[in-house]
């Protein structure tokens, strides 16, 4: 178990090394990827289309890639559980860093 539930964190970016730092498996970060991609594009359909009633998938999409790659994978528990807001903003910090190479794929 991390120290996440413990710790408190009096901004974002002293959140975000802490965020990484529980990111350290190449699949966890993988999944993270997939997930936040596909919580985009069903974003952008729902928005497009219309269709309200997709929106109940946006959460369990994202959610479903991560918490894979934290219990299976990086094995700890995901920081969103303690901090969701700052977790939430550092997962799409974290999507662009990989998509623009700041962070490896």
């Amino acid at each position: 178990m991390n120290n996440s539930s413990r710790k408190q964190f009096a901004s974002f970016k002293e959140f975000y090394p802490f965020y990484l730092s529980e990111h350290s498996n190449d699949t966890n970060r993988r999944l993270h990827f997939v997930g936040t991609s596909g919580v985009i594009v069903l974003l952008c359909m729902v928005l497009l289309s219309q269709r309200w009633g997709l929106l109940w998938a946006i959460p369990v999409l994202g959610y479903g890639f991560a918490w894979v790659g934290h219990f299976v994978f990086e094995k700890n528990r995901p920081a969103t559980f303690q901090h969701p807001i700052y977790s939430l903003i550092s997962d799409f910090v974290m999507w662009r860093d990989i998509l623009v190479r700041r962070l490896p794929w």
